[in-house]
């Protein structure tokens, strides 16, 4: 299955659900799709959707997905690279009403250097369904936190500046 996530801010999607619509239509996209909408309000044809799911239900969906596609957040990223999944990542652009800026481009780029996602920047039928068949080709990488390396180097700072007091 194809997990479909919009994200949950304040913008619409669409371009991204209707470039879905037409490779299923086209038949370039076969596998079960379903997509969490959000704020988007383009009126899928072709695969099953919800506009919001809650905490349970969106983990379900992506412990059953195959492949995440979604947008560039890094929330959705990591916790779908945290359960070993396959990510294919389109940006949200100013241009399309679809965020303040565009920075989702560089975090896109950022984790495909680190080889965690497959990017999608060109966001058509035929752009996602390469980019999907694309990530099934890889070997999947895990995520590895940097979270205890940074607080590791924070408290030795601190301990280092302070004198050793806290």
């Amino acid at each position: 299955m194809i997990f479909i996530t919009t994200g949950s801010r304040s913008f619409q999607f669409n371009r991204l659900l209707e470039a879905v619509d037409e490779a299923v239509m086209q038949g370039l996209i076969t596998e079960q799709v379903f997509a969490q909408t959000g704020l988007s309000d383009y009126c899928i044809k072709k695969y099953e959707y919800t506009k919001f799911l809650n905490h349970e239900e969106f983990n379900k969906n992506i412990n059953e997905a195959d492949i995440i596609l979604t947008h560039g957040g890094t929330g959705v990223i990591v916790n779908s690279l945290k359960k070993g999944k396959r990510v294919v990542a389109v940006p949200r652009l100013k241009k399309y009403g679809e965020a303040i800026d565009d920075h989702q481009v560089q975090l896109i780029e950022a984790f495909y250097k680190q080889e965690q996602v497959t990017p999608c920047f060109e966001c058509t039928a035929k752009g996602i369904s390469l980019a999907i068949r694309e990530a099934k080709k890889k070997k999947i990488k895990p995520y590895i936190s940097n979270t205890k390396v940074i607080l590791g180097d924070i408290d030795k700072y601190i301990r280092e500046e302070g004198n050793g007091s806290i």
